[in-house]
C-alpha cells in the first residue's frame, strides 16, 4: 500500500514562505475548515479572520501555513514557525520540473525562463549545471527565500 507524503518546512516567516512556494508549484492555500471561501476571496485573510474569531493571540497566527495542488495530485506542503535559524545545507530539497520533455538548449532555456520568474518571487540563484548526457539533463541550484536549496530540473 502506497503512503500519502506532506513536505513540511521549518521557517521564520511561514505565511510569506508558503506564499513563495504556493506560486512556485502553483499551488492554493486552502480555506480554514468549514469555511466556504466565494470565488475569489483570499484565503490567508479567511485565516486570519477565523484564527482571530478562535482566539488564537495575533503573535501565533503566523505560527503556521499551508498549501496544496489544487488538482490533488501532488504532497500538501506544511510550513511551521521553528526559532532557531538554518545552520548548514538542508539535507532534504525539492526537484521543481519545469521542463518536463525538454532537451538541450530548449531544456535549459525553459529553465532560465522559469529562474527569472522565481528570482522576481524572491529565490537567489545559486549556480547553472550544464547538461551531461547520459546522466544529467541540465539544472538549475536555487534557493527560496529562507535559503532552502532546491533545483529547477
Amino acid at each position: 500500500m502506497s503512503r500519502h507524503v506532506q513536505v513540511t518546512f521549518d521557517a521564520h516567516d511561514p505565511r510569506a514562505l508558503s506564499s513563495f512556494w504556493r506560486d512556485v508549484l502553483g499551488y492554493v492555500h486552502p480555506g480554514p475548515p468549514g469555511v466556504d471561501l466565494p470565488e475569489g476571496a483570499d484565503p490567508l485573510a479567511a485565516w486570519e479572520d477565523f484564527l482571530a474569531g478562535a482566539g488564537v493571540p495575533e503573535e501565533l497566527r503566523d505560527s503556521r501555513s499551508a498549501i496544496e495542488d489544487p488538482d490533488g495530485h501532488g504532497p500538501r506542503v506544511f510550513f511551521q514557525r521553528v526559532p532557531e535559524g538554518r545552520t548548514a545545507k538542508n539535507r532534504v530539497h525539492l526537484d521543481v520540473r519545469a521542463a518536463p520533455g525538454l532537451r538541450g538548449e530548449e531544456r535549459m532555456a525553459a529553465l532560465e525562463a522559469e529562474c527569472d520568474r522565481l528570482v522576481a518571487l524572491g529565490a537567489t540563484r545559486v549556480r547553472r549545471h550544464e547538461p551531461a548526457p547520459p546522466m544529467s539533463a541540465g539544472f538549475i541550484v536555487m534557493t527560496d527565500p529562507e535559503g532552502n536549496e532546491f533545483c529547477l530540473d
